[in-house]
């Protein structure tokens, strides 16, 4: 899959931050700079393939090279295995760009495979188009009351201190209002042409720029200059504060660590899924262990087409790490259950919003958002594409004015859910240093219970509303209701059923209608397993019935209408395989009242 930036520049509510895209009909969906104009028809250069744990492949490098090798001489084209991914995927180049059917080809031998779990075209992704801080009065989406976050109420009780968010972008171009708060990142970029930096992988994370010409991206792409995109996502979420110079970060005690995948022409999935897993402290071949893994992981970036497994298996293992997944949901003006990291399980998606507290007019929506924040519009939906009309109504944040590479530090506001998304990375990275021992659901949970209704209007959902710093903090750190947790491990094996006791006492009356269930299950292959809560009186309610697949691990709250329960007595946590082939145990769960 091709991700692109879902950050738009002031100039267009999709394109590459900077980009000045040609005008388009307003209700076309423009096209991230650098992407191609038809992204299905884009060549495909790697495959992704993930094998079943039973089989030898998922981790014999060997057996996965002899298997790539077979299969491509069935479908008569070249494919030779490349490296392994962070989720244990096997990456299979293709002797260089191919034709999407011929990709195909060699595709429809993986998946006659038994042993194959899934395989997917390695494709491209794009930026998302989008105190006393000289510049903090025009940073309306902090503080007004109607379109802003509420942002300075919470730095009463928290400023993000000791918490390090990695910005999963196109890197870091050096800028003094964030310098500061900087810590070693990484450049996971493969390919050296894409990365403009004379070489593929590294561990510098500087933004060499994502510029391209007219084609260079695929027929019909514009040209595009570079939109330093990574630094105005890092500026939103801590800029430095209190320093008498430029914008306010909303966590501006965390640390901001550049993760760079996307370059120009975008950024691969293979890139980015093992992006995410080392920001979270995974494993990657062939690159060091990251020294501070983050808490908090912003993605400002997609691309069409629903979550892929390699998407849903990096993020499962990230939250399993304890990291929240923050996405932007796309500037398509689109349902975001057709979009990609935004339509995945475990991350929070995030709308924009603009000034008066509507949806943005390029923002996606639908129910696969969580929430909604401030992300601007520098022009109104019926002016011309590619103009800046309402830069006031931007997001402002740090930026670079180099056409292509670096220039000198600057200040620009951009419109997009790119804008929207680190605002709630800057909100996660507030909870977590208020309240460390949350785990991702809750911090996920927490921002959501607590946004405000939208004051404007939301066509096709904007999730829970436009969230509120303030109160969330405030909730957080309040005295929690009661909670109640077995972290005794027991076994899932094939075909059976077993049960995790939990007994509650001192709980008046009947379970709320928001009973929080945090559920920790590790297993190989979730698609075998119905998850149930059972009640003291026997009264059964189901979490998980048998959904996801190929995918690993069940990290996830839930919430239960058990008003019509007494809530003393003892609960179960009901565990049913229903196949063979791979098992697991349930490590932890709880109820919050």
């Amino acid at each position: 899959m091709s991700v692109t930036l879902l950050a738009g520049s002031a100039t267009a509510s999709v394109a590459l931050a900077g980009s000045e895209p040609a005008p388009a009909p307003a209700a076309a969906t423009l096209p991230a700079a650098g992407a191609p104009a038809a992204p299905d028809a884009a060549p495909v250069q790697n495959l992704i393939v993930g094998y079943k744990s039973s089989a030898t492949e998922a981790s014999s490098n060997k057996a996965a090279a002899d298997d790539a090798t077979a299969k491509g001489k069935k479908a008569g084209k070249k494919a030779k295995f490349d490296r392994r991914l962070g989720t244990g995927a096997a990456l299979v180049n293709l002797g260089g760009s191919v034709a999407p059917a011929a990709a195909a080809d060699v595709m429809a031998q993986f998946r006659a495979d038994p042993d194959v779990a899934y395989v997917e075209a390695d494709s491209r992704a794009y930026a998302m188009a989008t105190p006393n801080d000289t510049e903090y009065a025009k940073q309306w989406d902090l503080f007004e009351p109607t379109g802003g976050m509420n942002v300075p109420a919470a730095w009463d009780k928290t400023t993000g201190s000791g918490v390090t968010v990695a910005v999963i972008d196109t890197g870091y171009v050096t800028h003094s209002d964030v310098a500061s708060n900087i810590v070693a990142g990484y450049d996971f970029i493969s390919d050296a042409t894409g990365a403009r930096d004379g070489n593929g992988r590294d561990n510098n994370p500087a933004d060499a720029g994502d510029w391209s010409a007219a084609g260079e991206c695929g027929t019909g792409s514009p040209a595009s200059g570079s939109s330093w995109h990574g630094t105005h996502v890092a500026g939103t979420i801590a800029a430095a504060t209190n320093n008498a110079k430029g914008v306010a970060g909303i966590a501006y005690n965390a640390k901001i660590q550049p993760v760079r995948v996307l370059g120009k022409c975008g950024g691969t999935t293979s890139d980015i899924v093992d992006a995410i897993t080392w920001a979270s402290g995974g494993t990657v071949s062939g690159v060091p262990a990251n020294a501070t893994p983050a808490k908090v992981i912003n993605m400002s970036l997609g691309g069409s087409g629903a979550c892929t497994a390699s998407y849903q298996n990096a993020i499962n293992a990230a939250v399993a790490r304890g990291t929240t997944v923050v996405v932007a949901a796309g500037n398509s003006n689109a349902d975001a259950a057709g979009f990609s990291p935004a339509s995945c399980n475990n991350v929070v998606s995030v709308a924009a919003t603009n000034r008066t507290g509507d949806r943005s007019f390029y923002s996606n929506f639908g129910s696969r958002v969580d929430v909604s924040a401030p992300g601007g519009e520098t022009r109104r939906a019926t002016d011309t594409p590619g103009t800046v009309t309402t830069p006031e109504n931007g997001i402002l944040s740090t930026l670079n004015n180099g056409a292509t590479t670096p220039g000198s530090e600057i200040y620009k506001p951009y419109q997009g859910t790119s804008m929207a998304a680190p605002h709630i990375a800057g909100l996660a990275a507030l909870v977590v240093a208020a309240k460390p021992s949350l785990t991702p659901a809750q911090v996920e949970s927490a921002i959501k219970a607590n946004a405000r209704p939208l004051p404007g209007t939301c066509t096709g959902g904007c999730g829970t509303g436009i969230a509120d710093a303030a109160a969330t903090i405030a909730a957080v750190t309040s005295t929690p209701a009661p909670g109640f947790e077995n972290g005794t491990n027991v076994n899932i094996l094939d075909n059976t059923t077993v049960e995790s006791p939990i007994t509650v006492s001192g709980v008046a009356g009947n379970a709320p209608a928001a009973l929080e269930v945090n559920v920790n299950i590790v297993h190989t292959y979730i698609g075998d397993l119905k998850v149930d809560l059972v009640a003291p009186d026997g009264s059964v309610y189901t979490l998980h019935n048998r959904a996801g697949g190929s995918t690993a691990n069940i990290n996830q709250q839930y919430s239960v209408n058990a008003s019509s329960e007494v809530a003393n007595g003892t609960w179960k946590l009901r565990v049913n395989d229903n196949a063979g082939g791979d098992t697991g145990f349930i490590d932890s769960w709880s109820l919050g009242f």
